[in-house]
């Protein structure tokens, strides 16, 4: 496994050994001491799936009092995945980072607690799969507008995305920094 640093500190990209042949391939997804190593080091409490369709955008989410962190990945299709950084005291507050992730790649994306996290399909349908640090709580979950002109994320997309009512009227990054996590 190849593991990649990028502009966000913290935010790790791996890439898998990936081994295949005539019958298709095997991949380890997660083992411990590996992961661990390359600065994974928080358990993991909850695992998801997600399965959308082309143009399906989700996010920008995030916990405010119960950040999780997340190890993503997709099993079927194409996305871009992006993460924000919202921790007050970084020097990376608001930027952000993207990457394709995608069935052909299997490539991880490691986004520790006090990150903000969307991803756009790409493919006709995908299948996305994270393992969680924290669980879910629905009272204190957070979001930022998937368009927020300060953030600027740079989707690769020429038409307006399906979001969700919710996500339709997420606030702007402004109107959020006021109760965000140091």
């Amino acid at each position: 496994m190849e593991v990649i640093k990028t502009p966000l500190e913290g935010v790790l990209m791996f890439k898998p050994r990936i081994f295949g042949d005539n019958r298709g391939c095997f991949v380890e997804t997660w083992q411990e001491e590996r992961y661990r190593e390359a600065g994974v080091n928080l358990p993991f409490v909850q695992d998801n799936l997600s399965r959308s369709s082309k143009g399906i955008l989700r996010g920008l989410h995030f916990q405010k009092k119960h950040p999780q962190g997340k190890l993503v990945m997709v099993s079927l299709g194409k996305v871009f995945d992006v993460a924000v950084d919202i921790r007050k005291d970084s020097p990376t507050f608001g930027k952000w980072f993207g990457s394709i992730l995608s069935s052909e790649n299997l490539n991880q994306l490691w986004i520790p607690p006090g990150f903000a996290h969307g991803f756009l399909v790409l493919s006709d349908e995908a299948q996305f799969q994270y393992k969680c640090t924290d669980f879910y709580h629905p009272e204190d979950e957070g979001s930022i507008r998937w368009d927020d002109s300060e953030i600027a994320v740079n989707w690769p997309i020429d038409f307006e995305p399906v979001v969700s009512p919710k996500d339709s009227i997420a606030p702007s990054f402004s109107s959020v920094k006021s109760f965000l996590l140091s």
